[in-house]
């Protein structure tokens, strides 16, 4: 599987089947995210992979009400950061993009293994900090959960979650998100739906 195919099959699926976690796998993902760009080559990612059944156990509490799904995650992949330790230039704390980068790398690396790979901001951080033992002066971006895709429809879905769940959700028109030169688009009140 090339890039390309990994961006296009790449889905943030609900319905999970039970993976196989090894030490392998926890070591090749994180390699894989290592390896993104970042300001000054700071490298300010730092994640927690849960595979232990206890422990992932521990971690149903923090999900928000509508992610009982993510009860069924193989893996979880907390992400997290501290700005202090990357670029700060004036008002742009660039640890957030950085990690940013680092999640798409393994997502990207979990899809081409056959993988579902789903970040959720659906959590509680301060939660997660005391599940997993991060100190209070890193900021939780996300987690991933990472899975197999399952052939039936989790019951917990919604009615959206199944929706998104059947078809991939519509992305915005090359035009409301690109422009060439110069932006040109309007400034709206709140954000549009995609097309």
């Amino acid at each position: 599987m090339d890039v390309t195919q990994a961006v296009s099959v790449r889905r943030a699926y609900r319905s999970l089947a039970p993976a196989l976690i090894t030490e392998d796998l926890i070591r090749d993902l994180a390699a894989h995210a290592q390896l993104a760009p970042s300001c000054s080559n700071s490298q300010p990612w730092r994640f927690v992979f849960v595979d232990d059944p206890a422990k992932l156990a521990e971690m149903r509490t923090v999900f928000t009400g509508t992610n009982t799904w993510a009860f069924d995650a193989s893996l979880i992949v907390a992400l997290f950061s501290r700005k202090e330790e990357d670029c700060v230039i004036r008002e742009r704390e660039y640890h957030l993009f950085d990690c940013g980068l680092a999640a798409a790398f393994l997502i990207l690396r979990a899809t081409e293994l056959g993988l579902v790979a789903h970040p959720i901001a659906g959590f509680s951080p301060k939660k997660t900090r005391e599940v997993l033992g991060i100190p209070d002066a890193f900021q939780v971006t996300s987690l991933i959960l990472v899975g197999k895709k399952a052939e039936a429809l989790n019951p917990v879905l919604t009615p959206k979650q199944v929706l998104e769940e059947t078809a991939r959700p519509p992305r915005f028109p090359f035009e409301g998100f690109a422009f060439r030169n110069k932006f040109t688009g309007p400034v709206p009140e709140q954000a549009p739906a995609p097309a």
